[in-house]
């Protein structure tokens, strides 16, 4: 992506850290008690030092497959390889002349000409929590005292975290969004990288939990859930997105009432009449009460009472739902969405790889990304929205079979290479960036590591090269730590 324009909209924090330390406090109030710390805090505009980035999107639809994706079985075949490294599946032509993708994947072999693959993307890591930190946070290498067994506050922010932070709120809405589930393992701890980690709790992204908790059951549910090892226990969960409403007891003359004691904070405010922070305070206080106002809001939201045309194009399930309502939130006005595509681990395909792949999970997932790119293409919005997939990492070439849990074969982790799919936000259609080796085991053309990954969504979002956020002891801390994907658009 070249760089042409200063995004308008972006946000740093200026070199003052007393009055920013002020604004902090502040922003930390909860103005309601309803939990808005998912709402930004109050930030400072400040000049882009005289880098501008591309700033093509308006918005970025975050699709994560946890658990995965074998390049082999998707988007980097290796037809003439050995048996034990091709596997069952069979490319077919797309719509761009010389390339080729799986066999069932034919909706988005049709759509070619919108998306552009990267299939050299690498990182060292192949154990599943540390890979979800790197791929979710865009840093190959983990912090000090990382732990893949609990997310901490020292852990590093999340990208959705640091698009949220560095992007201008539209329509008094939060910039960064994360749906249906937070990604929690099969033994219920969280799963690291999902939140704002060392950037504080007043940057996390908004969470909507609108996908329950099921321990044995991934996949789009209730048409395509399953189990990877076949256990048979019973699905029977509901999707159905959070009601903003006002808890009980509390009436907008109550609401009213408590917004009414922000006045006490006017000794506060006047240390920070020098700078915007005051009418961002008060935009921060009427996002608040817009998520629970709003009509587009809650429209996005209601999607599984949409109309049957779009349940029918989309698919009636939870990888439909999902990707339908991070559509209608980025129309509302969302900088960010990040749509997790089934619970942690849920593209793990150690075992029964090409059943669960066939049958499961490559049918909905097919059809509801070709729905999204069908949709911001007819409005003319695709140019101004960026969706990238990816998940933690790739697979391994040679086809295992682990006899103790599994009926047939899979592959295992391999962080060494996964392809990525990039459509919108100026994204050139039918573009391929780099290449592996005849085993799909390394790249073996252009190399491009998570932190190139995570530049170019920051890239597309306008976001200043030379962006910034600062801790508690005013260190800065830079947003970019790599440069975005080249050739992609």
């Amino acid at each position: 992506m070249t760089h042409s324009s200063h995004k308008t909209g972006s946000k740093l924090w200026s070199h003052r850290s007393a009055s920013r330390r002020q604004a902090m406090q502040i922003g930390a109030v909860g103005l309601l008690g309803l939990g808005t710390n998912h709402l930004a805090g109050l930030r400072e505009a400040t000049a882009a030092d005289g880098v501008a980035p591309s700033g093509k999107a308006k918005s970025c639809i975050f699709i994560f497959l946890s658990g995965g994706l074998a390049q082999h079985e998707s988007f980097d075949m290796k037809p003439d390889a050995p048996e034990n490294i091709r596997g069952e599946f069979r490319p077919i032509s797309t719509q761009t002349p010389g390339l080729q993708i799986c066999e069932h994947l034919p909706m988005l072999a049709e759509r070619s000409r919108m998306w552009a693959l990267c299939r050299s993307l690498t990182h060292p890591i192949n154990e599943h929590s540390a890979a979800h930190h790197v791929m979710l946070t865009g840093h190959s290498d983990l912090p000090t005292g990382f732990s893949p067994n609990k997310p901490s506050r020292e852990d590093r922010a999340s990208i959705a975290a640091l698009a949220g932070y560095a992007t201008t709120p539209r329509n008094n809405l939060p910039p960064a969004v994360v749906l249906p589930e937070r990604l929690v393992h099969s033994s219920g701890r969280i799963i690291p990288g999902q939140h704002a980690g060392n950037m504080g709790t007043q940057h996390d992204p908004w969470m909507i939990e609108a996908s329950p908790f099921h321990n044995t059951s991934y996949g789009a549910f209730p048409e395509y859930h399953f189990d990877h090892q076949d256990r048979g226990k019973p699905d029977d969960r509901l999707f159905q997105a959070p009601q903003l409403t006002l808890p009980d007891g509390l009436g907008m003359k109550t609401v009213q009432g408590r917004l009414q004691l922000l006045e006490t904070l006017k000794h506060q405010r006047r240390h920070l009449t020098d700078f915007q922070a005051v009418a961002n305070f008060d935009r921060m206080r009427q996002g608040a009460v817009s998520l629970m106002t709003k009509s587009s809001v809650h429209e996005a939201l209601n999607v599984t009472k949409a109309d049957e045309k779009s349940l029918d194009r989309y698919g009636r399930n939870s990888f439909g739902w999902s990707l339908l309502m991070a559509r209608r939130l980025v129309a509302a006005g969302v900088n960010l969405v990040q749509v997790n595509l089934g619970n942690d681990e849920t593209w793990d395909t150690h075992g029964n790889a090409f059943p669960h792949l066939k049958n499961n999970l490559f049918p909905p997932t097919d059809r509801a990304v070709s729905a999204l790119l069908d949709d911001l293409k007819s409005t003319g919005e695709l140019d101004e929205t960026l969706i990238v997939m990816a998940g933690e990492f790739g697979r391994t070439p040679q086809i295992t079979l682990l006899e103790k849990h599994y009926k047939q074969a899979g592959r295992d982790h391999w962080g060494a290479a996964q392809s990525v799919l990039f459509a919108g936000g100026g994204i050139q259609g039918g573009n391929v960036i780099g290449k592996t080796d005849a085993h799909g085991a390394y790249p073996s053309e252009r190399p491009v590591k998570p932190e190139n990954f995570a530049a170019t969504i920051y890239d597309a979002l306008g976001i200043p090269a030379t962006a910034a956020w600062r801790d508690a002891q005013d260190r800065p801390h830079h947003i970019y730590n790599g440069e975005p994907i080249a050739g992609l658009s």
